[in-house]
């Protein structure tokens, strides 16, 4: 069995220990949830500081040119793109993952209806997340499609002629679950379908390389792994093969070839330029800045490759040590124990008192979170994040003996853990 020692042996050896470095964690805290928010780094607050006082305060609207506040949006989408396999100038970090999700997937539509009219379908995991299906349902009803539903075990079957876009989650939300987006991708192709992919819960945690597995479209998140804060600016990537097809369609100013021109006609912006909309938010791009070059320090240690390696260490102690520690106290894994099937998340289940134990496990400064089930195939499920930029082997030792005397305890069943809050 292992034992803590042995934890802080692994930590002690760890190369990327000293990473840890660049954020401001709360002493007594064990951050599992950077999955959902991730840690402030801690250059965030005097970059944001600099960027308010100096660059808006003082030299003001001068710094569209002077700050290079006008570029800031392909800069950043630059340093994203080192981490999902782009190429330069072939990302810009822009308005929310909804909004880019509604972007690429109208660009996928048009681009359907012009090479196989006759396909009418959108095909998505039934427990893809809710968002990705608002917005694929309610541009099904706009252009007269179909929005198909499929357990994961089923995708490669729903791949028939009727289809048009494949739109996926790399890393499923709920359950940690890691598509083979190369082996999925090539499956769709070669039927004829485009693919959209959600990388919220990949980008940062997992190595992608959305060119080498001639991917589509792809959307992400900017506050879950890449640490920019919340609700930071998401980003958006379309194969250069697919750019300048359509226009996308929020025909925003920013998306203008030559917006500053204040032309009454819409001229798109060549390449992913045109993928932008209105004034970007340049307070929360400076703190996604700050965000993505926590990722990009690993680069010397290994980069993408190292992080996931401890990733997998880390995820694989978690589940080892709860099955090992927690036995007898009505616990699943609803996470796939493969590897390679693994998103940098571990995700546990419990027929009762899943969000109370969550809630017993922050009172004690054990950060996870809570994901209503859907009374059916679904269970409730205690959801726990690992980033190997800041999680070490102990805190993973130290969370499940949390969790432990929780559940040993009953403490879960005092009533103000049993409260719920607007946000699980």
């Amino acid at each position: 069995m292992t034992t803590q020692q042995d934890c802080i042996t692994l930590d002690a050896t760890d190369p990327l220990r000293d990473l840890r470095k660049a954020f401001n964690i709360p002493a007594g805290t064990i951050y599992l949830d950077g999955n959902s928010l991730g840690v402030m780094p801690a250059a965030t607050p005097a970059r944001v500081a600099d960027t308010v006082a100096r660059e808006w305060g003082t030299d003001l609207i001068q710094s569209w040119n002077k700050n290079g506040w006008f570029a800031m949006p392909q800069q950043v989408g630059d340093k994203i793109a080192r981490l999902i396999g782009a190429g330069p100038g072939e990302v810009v970090a822009t308005d929310s993952t909804s909004v880019n999700l509604f972007k690429v997937l109208s660009a996928a539509m048009n681009i359907a209806a012009a090479d196989a009219p006759q396909r009418q379908r959108i095909v998505s995991e039934r427990s893809n997340f809710p968002t990705d299906l608002y917005i694929a349902e309610a541009l099904c009803q706009q252009h007269g499609m179909e929005l198909v539903l499929v357990e994961p075990e089923a995708i490669a079957a729903s791949l028939t002629a009727e289809v048009a876009i494949l739109m996926l989650t790399h890393v499923n939300y709920r359950t940690g679950a890691m598509h083979d987006m190369a082996a999925v991708t090539a499956a769709a192709h070669a039927e004829g379908i485009l693919t959209v992919w959600d990388l919220a819960h990949s980008a940062g945690a997992v190595p992608v390389d959305l060119k080498e597995a001639k991917a589509d479209f792809a959307v992400g998140c900017g506050y879950k792994y890449l640490n920019g804060g919340p609700g930071a600016p998401a980003f958006v990537w379309v194969n250069p093969q697919h750019a300048d097809r359509f226009w996308q369609p929020l025909a925003g100013w920013w998306g203008h070839a030559t917006p500053f021109e204040f032309t009454p006609d819409y001229r798109p912006a060549p390449g992913i330029t045109r993928y932008q909309c209105g004034t970007q938010p340049i307070i929360s791009l400076a703190a996604l800045d700050c965000g993505v070059d926590t990722l990009l320090t690993a680069e010397p240690l290994g980069g993408m490759a190292a992080l996931r390696a401890k990733s997998l260490a880390l995820t694989d102690l978690f589940i080892a040590l709860v099955e090992e520690r927690c036995a007898g106290h009505g616990l699943g894994l609803a996470t796939p124990r493969e590897q390679a099937q693994r998103g940098s998340q571990v995700c546990l289940t419990k027929d009762e008192g899943a969000y109370a134990i969550v809630q017993a496990l922050i009172a004690r400064g054990v950060i996870g979170d809570y994901r209503a089930g859907d009374g059916g195939r679904h269970k409730d499920i205690l959801r726990f994040g690992f980033t190997p930029l800041y999680i070490g082997f102990v805190d993973v030792w130290n969370a499940v003996e949390h969790l432990k005397q929780v559940l040993e305890s009953g403490e879960w069943q005092r009533p103000e853990f049993n409260r719920k809050h607007a946000v699980t």
